[in-house]
Protein backbone atom coordinates (compact mmCIF):
# COMPACT_ATOMS: atom_id res chain seq x y z
CA UNK A 1 0.00 0.00 0.00
CA UNK A 2 1.12 3.16 -0.88
CA UNK A 3 1.60 6.31 1.22
CA UNK A 4 -0.88 8.21 -0.54
CA UNK A 5 -3.64 5.04 0.23
CA UNK A 6 -2.41 5.04 3.55
CA UNK A 7 -3.82 8.67 4.05
CA UNK A 8 -6.53 8.27 2.23
CA UNK A 9 -7.26 5.42 4.27
CA UNK A 10 -6.63 7.70 7.92
CA UNK A 11 -8.61 10.24 6.29
CA UNK A 12 -11.86 7.97 5.82
CA UNK A 13 -11.13 6.88 9.27
CA UNK A 14 -11.48 9.91 10.03
CA UNK A 15 -14.31 11.01 8.84
CA UNK A 16 -16.64 8.02 9.27
CA UNK A 17 -15.31 8.39 13.06
CA UNK A 18 -16.48 11.73 13.02
CA UNK A 19 -19.73 11.05 12.09
CA UNK A 20 -19.90 8.27 14.77
CA UNK A 21 -18.85 10.25 17.63
CA UNK A 22 -21.88 13.15 16.16
CA UNK A 23 -24.50 10.88 16.12
CA UNK A 24 -23.82 9.71 19.20
CA UNK A 25 -25.08 13.12 20.63
CA UNK A 26 -24.15 13.94 24.38
CA UNK A 27 -24.82 10.42 25.56
CA UNK A 28 -22.86 8.41 26.99
CA UNK A 29 -22.97 5.81 24.40
CA UNK A 30 -21.49 8.26 21.91
CA UNK A 31 -18.64 9.26 24.27
CA UNK A 32 -17.37 5.49 25.25
CA UNK A 33 -17.43 5.05 21.42
CA UNK A 34 -15.65 7.55 20.73
CA UNK A 35 -12.67 6.77 23.97
CA UNK A 36 -12.85 3.01 22.42
CA UNK A 37 -12.49 3.96 18.54
CA UNK A 38 -9.58 6.36 19.11
CA UNK A 39 -7.08 3.67 20.93
CA UNK A 40 -7.88 1.27 18.18
CA UNK A 41 -7.73 3.90 15.20
CA UNK A 42 -4.24 4.36 16.82
CA UNK A 43 -3.06 0.99 16.55
CA UNK A 44 -4.24 0.73 13.07
CA UNK A 45 -2.11 3.83 12.28
CA UNK A 46 0.66 2.44 14.02
CA UNK A 47 0.24 -0.53 11.49
CA UNK A 48 -0.03 1.30 8.81
CA UNK A 49 3.35 3.25 9.43
CA UNK A 50 5.39 0.14 10.16
CA UNK A 51 4.02 -1.41 7.16
CA UNK A 52 4.81 1.48 4.81
CA UNK A 53 7.93 2.04 6.63
CA UNK A 54 9.38 -1.52 5.75
CA UNK A 55 7.82 -1.42 2.44
CA UNK A 56 9.97 1.34 1.49
CA UNK A 57 13.05 -0.14 -0.79
CA UNK A 58 15.28 2.32 1.11
CA UNK A 59 14.62 0.60 4.12
CA UNK A 60 15.05 -3.10 2.70
CA UNK A 61 18.45 -1.52 1.14
CA UNK A 62 19.63 -0.35 4.83
CA UNK A 63 18.53 -4.17 6.35
CA UNK A 64 20.25 -5.63 3.01
CA UNK A 65 22.95 -3.59 4.14
CA UNK A 66 22.81 -4.18 7.61
CA UNK A 67 22.72 -8.24 7.21
CA UNK A 68 25.40 -8.04 5.01
CA UNK A 69 27.80 -6.89 7.33
CA UNK A 70 28.23 -9.78 9.71
CA UNK A 71 28.50 -12.12 6.23
CA UNK A 72 31.83 -10.06 5.28
CA UNK A 73 32.92 -10.63 8.23
CA UNK A 74 32.40 -13.82 8.80
CA UNK A 75 34.11 -14.78 5.30
CA UNK A 76 37.05 -12.07 6.64
CA UNK A 77 37.91 -13.78 9.86
CA UNK A 78 37.44 -17.55 7.99
CA UNK A 79 40.07 -16.31 5.05
CA UNK A 80 42.24 -14.78 7.73
CA UNK A 81 42.43 -17.63 10.07
CA UNK A 82 42.29 -20.73 8.00
CA UNK A 83 39.41 -21.75 9.93
CA UNK A 84 41.94 -22.55 12.84
CA UNK A 85 41.11 -21.66 16.71
CA UNK A 86 42.17 -18.23 17.63
CA UNK A 87 42.97 -17.53 21.47
CA UNK A 88 40.86 -15.87 24.09
CA UNK A 89 41.06 -12.10 23.79
CA UNK A 90 40.50 -9.71 26.96
CA UNK A 91 39.40 -6.66 27.11
CA UNK A 92 35.64 -5.29 26.54
CA UNK A 93 35.93 -3.93 22.44
CA UNK A 94 35.48 -5.97 19.48
CA UNK A 95 38.96 -6.96 19.28
CA UNK A 96 38.37 -9.63 22.10
CA UNK A 97 35.35 -10.89 20.35
CA UNK A 98 36.73 -11.31 16.99
CA UNK A 99 39.62 -13.31 18.77
CA UNK A 100 36.91 -15.66 19.88
CA UNK A 101 35.30 -16.30 16.51
CA UNK A 102 37.16 -19.23 15.36
CA UNK A 103 36.44 -20.85 18.33
CA UNK A 104 32.90 -20.05 19.15
CA UNK A 105 30.65 -18.90 15.81
CA UNK A 106 28.51 -17.44 18.32
CA UNK A 107 31.05 -14.52 19.02
CA UNK A 108 30.30 -13.28 15.15
CA UNK A 109 26.91 -11.94 17.03
CA UNK A 110 28.77 -9.82 19.30
CA UNK A 111 31.92 -8.70 16.96
CA UNK A 112 28.92 -8.00 14.37
CA UNK A 113 27.46 -5.46 17.00
CA UNK A 114 30.25 -4.01 18.09
CA UNK A 115 30.95 -3.20 14.54
CA UNK A 116 27.69 -1.84 13.36
CA UNK A 117 26.72 -0.02 16.48
CA UNK A 118 28.91 2.89 16.12
CA UNK A 119 28.12 3.68 12.75
CA UNK A 120 25.84 1.18 10.66
CA UNK A 121 22.66 0.78 12.75
CA UNK A 122 23.16 5.01 13.81
CA UNK A 123 23.09 6.12 10.36
CA UNK A 124 20.42 3.51 9.30
CA UNK A 125 18.28 4.62 12.79
CA UNK A 126 19.11 8.10 11.73
CA UNK A 127 17.87 7.95 7.44
CA UNK A 128 14.37 6.65 9.31
CA UNK A 129 13.89 9.36 12.17
CA UNK A 130 14.59 12.15 9.96
CA UNK A 131 12.39 11.41 7.54
CA UNK A 132 9.60 9.94 9.81
CA UNK A 133 7.84 14.03 9.71
CA UNK A 134 9.76 16.04 7.21
CA UNK A 135 9.53 12.76 4.49
CA UNK A 136 4.99 13.57 5.06
CA UNK A 137 5.67 17.30 4.56
CA UNK A 138 7.56 16.96 1.80
CA UNK A 139 5.44 14.58 0.13
CA UNK A 140 2.23 17.00 1.07
CA UNK A 141 1.00 13.58 3.09
CA UNK A 142 1.30 15.14 6.51
CA UNK A 143 -2.00 17.25 6.80
CA UNK A 144 -4.21 14.34 5.36
CA UNK A 145 -2.92 11.87 8.09
CA UNK A 146 -4.31 14.87 10.82
CA UNK A 147 -7.22 15.23 9.60
CA UNK A 148 -8.23 11.90 11.56
CA UNK A 149 -8.96 11.94 14.98
CA UNK A 150 -5.47 11.13 16.21
CA UNK A 151 -3.89 14.57 17.01
CA UNK A 152 -1.05 15.90 16.74
CA UNK A 153 0.57 13.98 19.61
CA UNK A 154 -0.89 10.93 19.07
CA UNK A 155 0.77 11.00 15.30
CA UNK A 156 4.08 11.94 16.83
CA UNK A 157 4.28 9.06 19.48
CA UNK A 158 3.52 7.01 16.17
CA UNK A 159 6.09 8.30 14.43
CA UNK A 160 9.08 7.58 17.22
CA UNK A 161 7.37 4.04 18.33
CA UNK A 162 7.38 3.34 14.09
CA UNK A 163 10.91 4.38 14.41
CA UNK A 164 11.88 2.38 17.69
CA UNK A 165 10.34 -0.85 15.84
CA UNK A 166 13.14 -0.44 12.94
CA UNK A 167 15.60 0.04 15.48
CA UNK A 168 14.47 -3.35 17.28
CA UNK A 169 14.23 -5.32 13.70
CA UNK A 170 17.55 -3.65 12.40
CA UNK A 171 19.36 -5.21 14.98
CA UNK A 172 17.70 -8.46 15.04
CA UNK A 173 18.68 -8.68 11.58
CA UNK A 174 22.28 -7.89 11.92
CA UNK A 175 22.20 -10.79 15.15
CA UNK A 176 20.65 -13.32 13.24
CA UNK A 177 22.41 -12.62 10.13
CA UNK A 178 25.47 -12.78 12.37
CA UNK A 179 24.19 -16.22 14.11
CA UNK A 180 23.42 -17.75 10.99
CA UNK A 181 26.80 -16.88 9.18
CA UNK A 182 28.76 -18.02 12.58
CA UNK A 183 27.40 -21.64 12.51
CA UNK A 184 28.05 -22.06 8.83
CA UNK A 185 31.66 -20.87 8.97
CA UNK A 186 33.09 -22.09 12.84
CA UNK A 187 31.96 -24.40 15.36
CA UNK A 188 29.69 -24.04 17.88
CA UNK A 189 29.23 -25.05 21.77
CA UNK A 190 30.13 -23.44 25.25
CA UNK A 191 31.23 -19.67 25.37
CA UNK A 192 33.57 -18.52 27.26
CA UNK A 193 32.67 -14.90 28.40
CA UNK A 194 35.01 -12.25 28.87
CA UNK A 195 35.37 -12.76 32.84
CA UNK A 196 36.97 -16.60 31.57
CA UNK A 197 33.65 -18.18 32.68
CA UNK A 198 32.21 -21.19 30.76
CA UNK A 199 28.39 -21.40 30.05
CA UNK A 200 26.46 -23.60 27.72
CA UNK A 201 25.54 -22.32 24.80
CA UNK A 202 21.96 -22.62 25.11
CA UNK A 203 22.74 -19.56 27.83
CA UNK A 204 24.76 -17.80 25.82
CA UNK A 205 22.28 -17.63 23.46
CA UNK A 206 20.26 -15.84 26.14
CA UNK A 207 23.13 -13.31 26.49
CA UNK A 208 23.11 -12.33 23.09
CA UNK A 209 19.76 -12.09 22.82
CA UNK A 210 19.85 -9.56 25.88
CA UNK A 211 22.50 -7.74 24.24
CA UNK A 212 20.25 -7.29 21.08
CA UNK A 213 17.86 -5.44 23.64
CA UNK A 214 20.24 -3.67 24.73
CA UNK A 215 22.16 -2.39 21.45
CA UNK A 216 18.41 -1.50 20.39
CA UNK A 217 17.99 0.93 23.52
CA UNK A 218 21.01 2.10 23.36
CA UNK A 219 19.71 3.71 19.77
CA UNK A 220 16.67 5.65 21.43
CA UNK A 221 18.63 8.49 21.69
CA UNK A 222 19.74 9.01 18.21
CA UNK A 223 15.89 7.90 17.18
CA UNK A 224 14.72 10.97 19.33
CA UNK A 225 17.09 13.50 17.99
CA UNK A 226 16.38 12.42 13.99
CA UNK A 227 12.29 12.60 15.75
CA UNK A 228 13.23 16.25 16.83
CA UNK A 229 15.41 17.39 13.55
CA UNK A 230 12.32 15.89 11.46
CA UNK A 231 10.08 18.44 12.74
CA UNK A 232 11.89 21.69 12.02
CA UNK A 233 11.84 21.21 8.47
CA UNK A 234 9.93 19.89 5.18
CA UNK A 235 12.61 18.47 3.49
CA UNK A 236 13.23 14.89 4.88
CA UNK A 237 16.86 15.02 2.90
CA UNK A 238 17.55 17.62 5.03
CA UNK A 239 16.58 16.14 8.44
CA UNK A 240 18.43 13.00 7.24
CA UNK A 241 21.52 14.49 6.66
CA UNK A 242 21.12 17.14 9.39
CA UNK A 243 20.40 13.52 12.08
CA UNK A 244 23.46 12.07 10.30
CA UNK A 245 25.73 15.00 10.80
CA UNK A 246 25.25 15.32 14.06
CA UNK A 247 25.86 12.10 14.83
CA UNK A 248 29.02 12.06 12.81
CA UNK A 249 29.96 15.27 15.38
CA UNK A 250 29.38 13.52 18.52
CA UNK A 251 31.21 10.34 17.30
CA UNK A 252 34.06 13.07 16.13
CA UNK A 253 34.09 14.92 20.06
CA UNK A 254 33.64 11.74 22.01
CA UNK A 255 37.38 10.79 20.43
CA UNK A 256 38.92 13.65 21.55
CA UNK A 257 40.85 13.57 24.87
CA UNK A 258 40.55 16.94 25.81
CA UNK A 259 36.80 16.69 25.70
CA UNK A 260 37.46 14.38 28.16
CA UNK A 261 35.42 16.39 30.73
CA UNK A 262 31.99 15.89 28.47
CA UNK A 263 32.02 12.84 26.59
CA UNK A 264 30.41 11.03 29.49
CA UNK A 265 27.11 13.12 28.75
CA UNK A 266 27.27 12.36 24.95
CA UNK A 267 24.92 9.60 23.74
CA UNK A 268 27.68 7.70 22.39
CA UNK A 269 29.61 6.88 24.92
CA UNK A 270 28.49 4.69 26.47
CA UNK A 271 27.46 2.39 23.71
CA UNK A 272 29.42 -0.60 23.58
CA UNK A 273 28.85 -1.27 27.62
CA UNK A 274 26.55 -3.79 25.86
CA UNK A 275 29.94 -6.11 25.96
CA UNK A 276 29.50 -6.13 29.88
CA UNK A 277 26.66 -8.96 29.66
CA UNK A 278 29.46 -10.92 28.94
CA UNK A 279 31.04 -11.16 32.02
CA UNK A 280 30.20 -13.33 35.35
CA UNK A 281 28.68 -11.46 37.01
CA UNK A 282 27.02 -9.50 34.86
CA UNK A 283 28.88 -5.50 35.49
CA UNK A 284 25.69 -2.86 35.44
CA UNK A 285 27.25 0.23 36.42
CA UNK A 286 28.12 0.86 32.78
CA UNK A 287 24.97 -0.17 31.16
CA UNK A 288 22.84 1.58 33.78
CA UNK A 289 24.45 5.00 32.66
CA UNK A 290 23.58 4.18 29.13
CA UNK A 291 20.40 2.87 29.49
CA UNK A 292 19.51 6.24 32.04
CA UNK A 293 21.63 8.59 29.31
CA UNK A 294 19.70 7.40 26.26
CA UNK A 295 16.62 7.60 28.28
CA UNK A 296 17.44 11.46 28.88
CA UNK A 297 17.67 12.28 25.64
CA UNK A 298 14.55 10.80 24.49
CA UNK A 299 12.91 12.34 27.18
CA UNK A 300 14.52 16.00 25.98
CA UNK A 301 14.64 15.37 22.53
CA UNK A 302 10.82 14.11 22.50
CA UNK A 303 9.51 16.98 24.59
CA UNK A 304 11.04 19.50 22.37
CA UNK A 305 9.83 17.46 18.82
CA UNK A 306 6.39 17.80 20.64
CA UNK A 307 6.78 21.40 21.12
CA UNK A 308 7.51 21.55 17.68
CA UNK A 309 5.71 19.98 16.11
CA UNK A 310 2.12 20.83 18.56
CA UNK A 311 2.81 24.15 18.08
CA UNK A 312 3.51 24.52 14.44
CA UNK A 313 2.18 25.08 10.97
CA UNK A 314 0.84 22.58 8.81
CA UNK A 315 0.33 24.54 5.07
CA UNK A 316 1.27 21.00 2.72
Amino acid sequence: MSRAEVSGSAQHTGTREGAGAGAGGAGAGGVDARRTARPLWSLGLLRNEVGTTFRRWRTVVLLAVLAAVPVLIGIAVKIETGGEGGGAGGGSGGAAFVSQITNNGLFLVFTSLAVTLPVFLPLAVGVVAGDSVAGEAHTGTLRYLLVAPAGRTRLLLVKYATTLTFCLVATLVVAASALVTGALLFPVGEVTLLSGTTVPFGEGLLRALAIAAVVTLSLIGVAAIGLFVSTLTNSGIAAMATTVGLLIMVQILDTIPQLHAIQPYLFTHHWLSFADVLRDPVYWDRLQQNLGLQALYAAVFGSAAWARFTARDITV
